[in-house]
């Protein structure tokens, strides 16, 4: 768990760093005030607070002591504290040190916005600005009060107020055009980002704001310009999000002009380690796998390694992900974010002896953190040690009061006291659970049909768990298998079998916790059983490309074989458009679909397009880097190998020659390909729909 950091107290301190730094001759020179000084400045709160509270011991009336108290009750989130302390300065500090005054006001409205009373918050900050009205923080904090609460009229005001009092700084022009973005009015916004841009072109905040306008717009080029500027200059945090959360024909953009500076900087280890993170988040592991290599040979990170294990886990490659887990702890063993990764990887593996030292070493670190008590506790359960596991789950409800109606700890829990014999408290887990499921909807993360499997009610536990299948399609292959579990708890064996024939069917297939899983025990006996996991474990072990037709099918896998030509050293394969017969250049470098202006003529004369398919325009980069202007066209029906993909963009090029290009906004859609160069085909593994 990486640390927390509270912004609200972050803005305290900075406030009380400000405070420090004031030269007023009304403070006292006393000895225990001096020295708290001196510790706050050099950051030791503690002794701080100590000398503080000494000072006031001797001097009762200092009121700028109880500034600094305040704000340090303040940094513990110890608000009652802070308030009382606040409230004795405001009492003592002399009326005519105006800026301790306003100081103080400002601070108390801190607290109370901490507190979530707007209302006192905004009083406080009233009286600091009537106290100095050319404080320019006061109008900052009253704004962004104003901002949270969508008052986006007062809060433009008060933006305004700070501009007139310093018309060369940017905060002020930053929040009018954040406002403006939330209104959604994008070209007022990027008027004012362009002005502080201009002021300040090496403010971050200004690019990736605007890049948020741009966005709006649906102007992809701008945008994504804007968001690799803010990233260049200082990795900035919101473009960095942006970045991850792009539509399919802006991110395919991104990452060209991301390639580019990795070409322009191959020594920095940031460009790949962007694109590694945008890949990742598409799941599209393989590639995130290979940026975060490159970046990690620039500069060996245990980030790298971890990202990485975290990519084997979504590819549900559980060894390899062990192995860069491991990796990235023998690189920086005090990472605990990546023990709990390793320790959930072993949990996948079913190999729960290890993961509970690993589990043991996170809670040792996080003693109160809620979760890592949960987390012990589940992989307790399935390591069938029942009691440690009702202890943790127990542990966890103690530091999370609000996980009382954790409908999942109250199944598990209600499971584990049953497993003990201790009927009664399971029973109180299971009619809890039920309360609170009672009005939801029953989707596949209902657990209402394990509670009444538990309280042996099997009618009920059928007829909820059959709802479940009959009405929620979001998760097929995990409704079935949660079917299997309930039916085997029921102790309707043979069902239960056919329940999980029917998941694993439908392509669930992870086996560790198949075998793992104590709702299962029933059928582990059974010869069909374990032939049923004996072929799924074969068909995990092959490759998918030596997966026979047969097994394919146990899968729900399709294998397709597309022949393909060479002329004039371009890879060329047949396909269809919209009912047309054409050739594509197979072209994995690519990153759509591209076609000459005349092909595209003749498809709109001919009917294969019609004018409702035309998009729009846009900019496009080729391999060379170069930027052109093209039409955006969207292709209803494309047939690749017997394979049909709908409603595919593809960027119409005003160069005549330009081949039919087969990019990967096609094949990123196809599945796994493999280039067959002695049968001369393509041979496409993918699942069915």
């Amino acid at each position: 768990m990486k640390a927390k950091l509270i912004l609200s107290v972050i803005t305290m301190l900075c406030m009380a760093v400000t405070l420090s730094a004031k030269t007023n001759s009304l403070q006292p020179d006393t000895y225990a005030f001096t020295r708290g000084v001196e510790a706050y400045n050099e950051e030791k709160y503690q002794d701080a607070l100590d000398w503080f509270n000494k000072e006031l011991s001797d001097h009762p009336e200092n009121g700028y002591a109880y500034v600094y108290i305040s704000i340090l009750r303040y940094s513990k989130q110890e608000y009652g504290k802070a308030l009382s302390a606040i409230d004795n300065a405001l009492k003592r500090l002399p009326k005519k040190d105006k800026e301790w005054r306003s100081s103080a006001f400002a601070s108390r409205a801190e607290v109370y916005a901490a507190m979530n009373d707007t209302v006192k918050a905004l009083y406080d900050l009233a009286e600091a600005i009537k106290i100095d009205s050319s404080n320019l923080k006061f109008y900052n904090s009253r704004a962004q009060l104003y901002y949270e609460q969508k008052n986006y009229a007062l809060s433009d005001d008060d933006y305004k107020a700070l501009i007139k009092l310093d018309q060369g700084q940017v905060m002020g022009y930053m929040g009018v055009g954040r406002n403006a973005n939330v209104e959604e009015r994008w070209d007022d916004a990027i008027s004012q980002f362009d002005y502080v841009i201009k002021l300040a072109p090496d403010y971050a905040s200004g690019y990736s704001f605007r890049a948020d306008a741009y966005i709006g717009k649906k102007k992809w080029n701008e945008a994504t310009d804007d968001i690799v500027k803010a990233l260049d200059i200082a990795g900035d945090n919101r473009a960095f999000y942006l970045m991850q959360n792009l539509p399919d024909e802006a991110s395919g953009l991104l990452k060209s002009k991301l390639k580019i500076k990795m070409a322009k900087q191959p020594a920095n280890p940031y460009w790949p380690y962007c694109l590694a993170v945008i890949y990742n988040s598409d799941n599209g592991f393989d590639e995130a796998i290979s940026y975060y290599e490159k970046a990690n040979a620039l500069d060996a990170n245990s980030v790298f390694m971890e990202n990485i294990a975290k990519c084997y886990v979504g590819k549900k490659d559980y060894a390899k992900a062990l192995d860069y887990a491991d990796r990235a702890l023998a690189m920086n063993p005090e990472d605990y974010d990546v023990v709990d990764l390793k320790a959930e990887v072993l949990s996948q593996m079913g190999k729960f002896d290890e993961c509970l030292s690993e589990r043991d070493k996170y809670v040792a670190k996080y003693p109160e953190y809620p979760m890592a008590y949960l987390s012990r506790a589940d992989d307790l359960l399935s390591a069938r040690k029942f009691e440690s596991a009702i202890e943790d789950y127990s542990t966890a409800l103690v530091l999370a009061p609000t996980l009382s109606d954790n409908t999942y700890l109250l199944m598990r829990r209600g499971d584990a006291y049953r497993f003990v014999g201790k009927d009664s408290e399971a029973r109180k887990d299971y009619e809890h659970l039920l309360t609170v499921e009672k009005d939801s909807v029953l989707t596949g993360y209902s657990w209402t049909p394990f509670a009444y499997s538990g309280l042996g009610n099997k009618d009920k536990a059928i007829e909820t768990i059959q709802f479940i299948l009959s009405n929620d399609t979001t998760d097929v292959s995990g409704n079935l298998y949660n079917a299997a579990c309930v039916y085997a708890r029921l102790g309707l064996n043979k069902e239960a079998l056919k329940y999980l024939t029917d998941a694993i069917a439908q392509g669930y297939n992870h086996i560790s916790h198949i075998e793992s899983d104590y709702d299962l025990d029933n059928l582990r006996d059974m010869p069909r059983y374990k032939q049923l996991i004996d072929s799924v474990s074969l068909l995990q072990a092959l490759p998918l490309a030596d997966i026979d037709p047969v097994k394919a099918e146990a899968r729900n896998i399709e294998i397709v074989e597309v022949p393909f030509s060479k002329e004039g050293g371009v890879t060329k394969v047949k396909c269809n458009i919209n009912g047309l017969p054409l050739h594509f250049v197979f072209d994995t470098g690519a990153a759509e679909v591209t076609m000459s202006m005349i092909e595209a003529n003749f498809m709109l004369k001919n009917d294969y397009v019609s004018p409702n398919d035309i998009i729009g325009t846009a900019r496009y980069m080729d391999a060379n880097g170069d930027i052109t202007d093209g039409t955006v066209i969207n292709l209803r029906n494309v047939n690749f190998g017997g394979l049909e993909l709908d409603n595919v963009r593809a960027s119409v090029v005003r160069n005549q020659k330009a081949p039919l290009l087969l990019g990967q906004s096609v094949l990123g859609r196809l599945g796994k390909i493999e280039i067959d160069n002695t049968g001369m085909k393509l041979v496409i593994t993918h699942k069915k729909k």
